[in-house]
C-alpha cells in the first residue's frame, strides 16, 4: 500500500502546543479501520476572515463559536476500502482503495453511518457539524488556510485544480496534515457535514456548539476539492447541495462523539 495511511499517528501523541489546547492522535480505530484524531474543546472565530474579494456573503459575518465538548474526527476522508467494508459496494468514479469514496450523497452517508454504528454497537458516529468541521480545519489558525495565508504553500497540503491536479481525486494522506494531524481538510474531495444550509445562518448562529438550521432544502459541504481553485479551499468556504446529489468530487469524513 503506497498510501501514507500507515501513519505514525496510530496510538501515539501528537504534541501541538497551543495556548489552550493539545491534540491526541488515533486514540480510536473503528471496525472499518477508520483512524480518529482527538480534538479538544475550544473557541474560535468562524466565517469570513478577511476582506478578500472572492469571499462569499454566506461566509459573513465572522462570529465567535465555542465547541463545548471534545470529539474525535477522522484523520482522513472515508476511503473506498472503508466504504466497501461497510457497504459492500463502491460507487466512486475514480476507483482505488485508498482514494476517498465519492459519488455518495448526504443520504448515502447516513446509511453508512447507521450500518457502522450498528457494527460498533453504539450510536456515537456521525458527520461533524459545520462548526466542528471549520474548527478542526482551522486547527487554531486565524488565516485563510490552516498553515497561513499564502496560496502558493497550498501545494504542500492539498490536491486542487490550480496545480493541474484536475481529472480525479487522489489517495488520502499523501500531503502534509494540518497542525492538528488531519489530512486533506483542504482539497481532494469536498466533505459533507451534518447541517442544513442557510446562507444567512451566521447572522443568528448561537455561540455555543451550533448545529445549523432545523430544516432546509440543501445540506452543507466544506473544504474544496481537486477541481477547485485555491481560493475555494479556504477554511471558511461554504457550499451546499441537495441531500440526494452525487458527484465525483464530494465525499465525507466522520466524527465520533466522546461519551
Amino acid at each position: 500500500m503506497k498510501c501514507n495511511i500507515t501513519i505514525k499517528f496510530a496510538f501515539t501523541m501528537t504534541a501541538i502546543f497551543m495556548s489552550w489546547q493539545s491534540v491526541e492522535a488515533a486514540e480510536y480505530k473503528s471496525f472499518a479501520g477508520i483512524r480518529f484524531v482527538k480534538i479538544e474543546a475550544g473557541c474560535f472565530l468562524m466565517g469570513k476572515d478577511t476582506d478578500l474579494k472572492e469571499s462569499s456573503p454566506v461566509e459573513s459575518p465572522q462570529h465567535r463559536v465555542c465547541i463545548e465538548k471534545p470529539f474525535y474526527l477522522g484523520e482522513t476522508e472515508i476511503t473506498q476500502k472503508q466504504w466497501e467494508t461497510v457497504m459492500g459496494n463502491n460507487p466512486s468514479k475514480s476507483k482505488a482503495l485508498y482514494k476517498p469514496v465519492e459519488k455518495v450523497s448526504w443520504n448515502d452517508t447516513q446509511e453508512f453511518i447507521k450500518r457502522l454504528n450498528t457494527q460498533e454497537g453504539g450510536n456515537t458516529l456521525r458527520l461533524p457539524s459545520e462548526a466542528e468541521w471549520e474548527y478542526s480545519a482551522r486547527a487554531g489558525s486565524t488565516s485563510l488556510y490552516s498553515f497561513g495565508d499564502k496560496p502558493k504553500n497550498l501545494i504542500d497540503y492539498s490536491w486542487f485544480g490550480d496545480e493541474g491536479y484536475g481529472g480525479a481525486s487522489h489517495e488520502v494522506a499523501q500531503k502534509k496534515p494540518n497542525p492538528w494531524g488531519l489530512y486533506d481538510m483542504h482539497g481532494n474531495v469536498w466533505e459533507w457535514v451534518q447541517d442544513w444550509y442557510d446562507p444567512n445562518y451566521y447572522h443568528n448562529s448561537p455561540e455555543k456548539s451550533p448545529i445549523g438550521p432545523e430544516s432546509g432544502q440543501y445540506r452543507v459541504y466544506r473544504g474544496g476539492s481537486w477541481v477547485g481553485k485555491a481560493v475555494n479551499l479556504r477554511s471558511s468556504i461554504r457550499y451546499s447541495g441537495l441531500p440526494v446529489s452525487r458527484t465525483n468530487d464530494v465525499g465525507f469524513r466522520l466524527l465520533k462523539e466522546i461519551q
